[in-house]
């Protein structure tokens, strides 16, 4: 069973029929939300396409809920697949992270710099 199996209803900000939402325990900026599967599903490929089509809709969501309390600049929308691509929960979850101007000194590039030296092009 997965952490995020453990998560009591009280933490849920948000429920589908496929996935619940919270605050990320661990946030990269203020408002960071995860979309986390209901069955423990490894990752975004192993998704069915009614959840795939839920999911695009609970990052909508997502942004509304972040958007009541915080004014970002921008977001980044991320899933991890797999140990190599960084994966530490083998559990389904989409990270919606709202970005502010200011947060990092040249944010260029946003998600390429998951590899060194390749978010600068």
């Amino acid at each position: 069973m997965s952490v995020f199996s453990k998560i009591s209803n009280d933490k849920k900000i948000y429920s589908g029929e496929h996935f619940f939402l919270i605050y990320d325990g661990y946030p990269v900026s203020p408002g960071h939300i995860l979309i986390i599967s209901n069955e423990e599903k490894l990752d975004y490929f192993s998704l069915s396409k009614e959840e795939q089509n839920e999911l695009n809709l609970l990052i909508e969501v997502a942004k509304e809920i972040i958007e009541k309390d915080q004014k970002p600049d921008g977001y980044n929308i991320g899933m991890n697949c797999g140990k190599a691509a960084g994966q530490t929960v083998m559990h389904f979850h989409c990270h919606v992270i709202p970005r502010y101007f200011g947060d990092m000194e040249n944010p260029r590039g946003g998600i390429r710099h998951c590899i060194k030296g390749k978010g600068y092009y």
